[in-house]
């Protein structure tokens, strides 16, 4: 099959009704945690791989330093409550960093999963930003490649990672030496999957055209920002998602903590929110904006009685592209009340009523392609 079919293939079943398969597949036969229930899988963008749609981010495991320990600090414990539930949920996908608390984020889940069977686990995780104080500690090097994947099976106690993902773009390093690296890394059996992060659509376009100059492997995910009140993937990314078949796997779904149903017009914002500690490193959203959309989630929210942050995730779901959206949790409650964004869907009309509350002018040169729709349509 050629790529472009490939893709074509990976396409279809992203836009409309998506295959499930049943615990009793024998993709999940050993996962002995799962009840009998049916779980939606999708590709990972034009890969033969599987992944839930839903996923849990552990960047709220470990909880060392100030950043961190806003948005969580689930220590051991605690952490394997958390996997217990995802698993007994059907959510077998586990996403993490090396810099998420100085590598602890790592070592937590690794110690949640430890004595699971590791072929009944997804394990996702990432590399590129600094990770230590040497001059090589830093970026998308063959050094720092292998040494941040190394460091992160021992921290992960395991002999492979599912998904490993470059966190950012590293314009010093030549896109050869970093997709040869992967190749190698691939090859030694100790990654198997590759992807990307932060990526703007040129750097992903050209690291795409290296991997096919040379052979190498393909990204075939980008985990990228994605919201009701952050819709600027849909603008170059999801196009270029669609055309060379990479799945989006979605982080900060509820746009910075501002889509969990505690902040609307009038209100204090809450006590307990990693959004006063945090707001300077995240996306930028007005008042106004948020509020429009918070009020039309709300409407929605008791037309259909499912919460905000269910709603918020739900729509996602529904977008093209999106092969998985990562869901933190800071406890039990939260998670449980994330895992009920899925066995539903909201109605074309509120779709759409959503789309109308959340959309704004692109940047240039998308607000001029939008003139131009007869040949160059949106994806949405």
């Amino acid at each position: 099959m050629s790529r472009r079919n490939n893709v074509d293939a990976w396409i279809a079943p992203s836009l409309s009704s998506v295959h499930r398969l049943k615990r009793e597949d024998r993709w999940l036969q050993s996962v002995g945690e799962l009840k009998e229930q049916q779980v939606e899988f999708r590709r990972l963008g034009a890969s033969g791989f599987n992944v839930p749609v839903l996923s849990f981010g552990a960047g709220t495991f470990g909880g060392k330093g100030e950043f961190f320990q806003a948005w969580g600090g689930s220590g051991a414990v605690e952490a394997r409550r958390l996997v217990d539930i995802c698993l007994e949920a059907g959510i077998n996908m586990f996403d993490t960093a090396d810099i998420y608390s100085a590598g602890a984020s790592e070592e937590v889940l690794g110690s949640a999963i430890k004595g699971r069977p590791r072929d009944s686990l997804i394990l996702s995780t990432k590399a590129t930003f600094r990770s230590g104080s040497g001059l090589n500690d830093v970026g998308s090097s063959r050094y720092h490649l292998i040494q941040a994947v190394e460091k992160a099976l021992l921290r992960l106690g395991t002999d492979y990672i599912d998904l490993f993902q470059l966190h950012g773009f590293d314009a010093r390093t030549p896109p050869e030496e970093v997709l040869s690296t992967l190749d190698a890394l691939v090859r030694a059996g100790k990654i198997r999957y590759v992807g990307v992060s932060n990526f703007s659509g040129w750097h992903l376009m050209k690291s795409l055209a290296t991997a096919d100059r040379y052979g190498y492997p393909r990204y075939v995910a980008n985990q990228t920002f994605y919201s009701l009140v952050g819709r600027d993937y849909e603008w170059e990314l999801m196009p270029l998602a669609l055309d060379q078949g990479v799945g989006a796997v979605v982080w900060s779904p509820l746009g910075w903590g501002r889509l969990t149903g505690k902040i609307r017009r009038g209100q204090p914002l809450p006590q307990v929110s990693r959004l006063p500690k945090t707001a300077e490193f995240g996306p930028p959203v007005s008042e106004d904006y948020l509020y429009r959309v918070v009020d039309a989630i709300d409407k929605i929210a008791a037309e259909t009685g499912k919460s905000l942050p269910q709603i918020a995730l739900n729509w996602l779901l529904q977008r093209p592209t999106v092969s998985t959206v990562i869901i933190g949790a800071r406890n039990e409650e939260q998670l449980k009340q994330n895992l009920g964004a899925v066995g539903w869907n909201l109605t074309a009309e509120q779709m759409q009523r959503l789309n109308a509350a959340s959309d704004v002018t692109p940047a240039y040169p998308y607000w001029h392609q939008r003139q131009f729709a007869e040949r160059n349509p949106s994806p949405v």
